[in-house]
């Protein structure tokens, strides 16, 4: 049984993307009640906290990450009595609440920008960033927007410029206004006395700007302006720390409760720096997701990972999000799931914590759209050249019914339309599924303790293509063999013949007592082998 302190240490958390996951309206979009009639499903695959993208008011320029309102539920996603309902039958269930907190900008539409904008004298507008045009006319400094062109954009009605990092319809608020500061603080606690037990906070090291707003400095290469600098001025300023502080005090006043931040411009040193006792929890490093079918590749981010963190601070992991190229697009080959399997064994076998995407469990593929069908502004933007994040948030696949039971009248984006062989209901009667093994890893997950708390050591003198390491924890033990080629490999895993009750492989299931030393290792197989004394 998970702790109530340590459930973000040893659990699964799984991503939702609300528009996409169950429509229960009939209007083509997801919704809350749709995540309810799906508890028991994921209660069945062993996850332990949903997290959520944005379900709070929003006009939908960047599809819910351009919060109007951060207290109410969007009317498309149901009501604040729906939330309610979710986070109870949750939490009947063991499963937990993670909300996406958008905290470094609001909606153009939030009233408290609508009162900014109004006139410079007005309360609220030392809420939002402005600044006078220079001397000579122009933006006040060189920053670049996220999602093309200036950072700054004129308002004529009171003669300044508005800092939006993102689109000109998401101003960045002013984190550095002590009153802003409250009310954004005062956010959190109104989650947590619903009943929600974490937040996942969108770019947080975007929070706090240069207080000169100085020009960042220039940067040889990079496909668009915003790649072409540096962002030392817009971007990790030492006076987050107090921030990060702030936010953790609050979390603590919650016994249990968590906060995960989106890392902006990650790497693996910055990323830790903002973890630790009196910071964040966890932050993600998404290093992992640039990584190319390689074994090495894989074991080099781990140990690169491991190493910034150090022992006291717990690491987490990530193949799939919203905002990326689905993996079984980038290390499928066809329909063939096996690779994915072994993706499936690495992920939830590692030390640290593991997120899952939806539809991730059934080898969702990217969507490949046609330019008509794209609603991502920033592949509109950009096509063809980057056709956005559409693909990878289209609707989830549960059976053969039409529109792949997600939805009676025709969903938001279009479903894959391999969705008649590749869904829930079907590969629940296949056992040897990719849905399957992603149950029996995680079910194996809750039951030896060496696979969610232990400590990992590599295993070395391995054949080449493969990755191994041991997990131990209290009085379990367990061994991970990951084949990242399709040939056999002979794997010598002790000096001597070690019993171990369980063994699960990706092509043989879950079989008991094996004495072993060493292990022949199919082409892409992934082994775990456990112990409890």
């Amino acid at each position: 049984m998970i702790s109530e302190s340590r459930w973000w240490k040893e659990g699964v958390i799984y991503q939702i993307y609300p528009r996409s996951f169950k429509d229960t309206t009939g209007d083509g979009i997801g919704d809350l009640n749709g995540i309810v009639q799906k508890l028991d499903y994921l209660a069945d695959l062993c996850v332990d906290a949903i997290w959520l993208s944005p379900v709070y008011t929003s006009p939908d320029v960047d599809f819910g990450y351009d919060v109007s309102s951060y207290r109410d539920i969007d009317p498309k996603f149901g009501t604040m009595k729906d939330f309610r309902k979710l986070v109870n039958e949750a939490g009947k269930r063991g499963i937990r609440i993670v909300m996406d907190l958008v905290l470094n900008h609001s909606s153009d539409q939030h009233a408290w920008f609508r009162e900014s904008r109004s006139s410079r004298d007005n309360p609220k507008r030392d809420y939002y960033i402005w600044k006078d045009a220079k001397r000579r006319g122009g933006p006040p400094n060189n920053w670049q927007s996220v999602f093309g062109g200036s950072a700054w954009e004129w308002d004529d009605s009171t003669k300044q410029y508005y800092l939006h990092m993102f689109y000109k319809e998401q101003p960045d608020l002013n984190w550095r206004n002590p009153d802003v500061r409250q009310d954004l603080l005062d956010i959190f606690k109104f989650w947590l006395d619903i009943g929600v037990s974490g937040f996942r906070l969108d770019v947080f090291n975007l929070y706090i700007k240069d207080k000169k707003f100085r020009d960042n400095p220039a940067k040889l290469l990079g496909l668009r302006p915003f790649e072409r600098q540096i962002h030392k001025y817009d971007c990790d300023r030492p006076e987050l720390m107090g921030v990060l502080e702030d936010i953790r005090k609050v979390l603590d006043a919650y016994p249990g409760t968590y906060a995960v931040g989106e890392t902006f411009l990650s790497d693996h040193e910055k990323s830790a720096s903002y973890c630790g006792d009196r910071l964040l929890q966890q932050t993600f490093n998404f290093d992992f997701l640039e990584c190319a079918w390689n074994s090495g590749c894989f074991a080099s981010e781990v140990e690169e990972w491991e190493q910034a963190l150090g022992e006291e601070k717990w690491p987490n992991y990530v193949l799939n999000n919203h905002d990326v190229e689905r993996a079984a697009s980038r290390y499928g080959i066809g329909e063939d799931d096996e690779r994915l399997k072994v993706a499936a064994g690495l992920l939830l076998t590692l030390r640290g914590t593991p997120f899952l995407y939806y539809g991730e469990e059934i080898g969702m593929r990217e969507v490949s759209l046609k330019r008509n069908q794209i609603k991502d502004p920033v592949g509109r933007r950009y096509w063809p050249f980057y056709k956005g994040r559409d693909g990878c948030r289209t609707p989830m696949q549960w059976t053969t019914k039409q529109n792949a039971g997600f939805s009676d009248s025709d969903p938001w984006l279009p479903i894959h339309p391999d969705y008649a062989d590749r869904n829930v209901e079907t590969q629940t009667e296949k056992p040897q599924s990719l849905l399957n093994f992603y149950r029996q890893v995680l079910a194996l997950r809750r039951e030896v303790p060496a696979l969610s708390c232990g400590e990992m050591k590599f295993i070395g003198d391995l054949p080449g293509g493969v990755m191994g390491y041991e997990r131990a924890c209290e009085n379990s033990r367990a061994v991970v063999l990951l084949n990242f080629r399709k040939t056999e490999a002979e794997c010598r895993i002790s000096d001597e013949k070690k019993m171990y009750l369980k063994t699960l492989s990706s092509k043989d299931g879950l079989y008991v007592k094996q004495n072993l030393s060493s292990v022949l290792l199919k082409g892409d197989e992934a082994i775990v082998l456990t112990t409890t004394e």
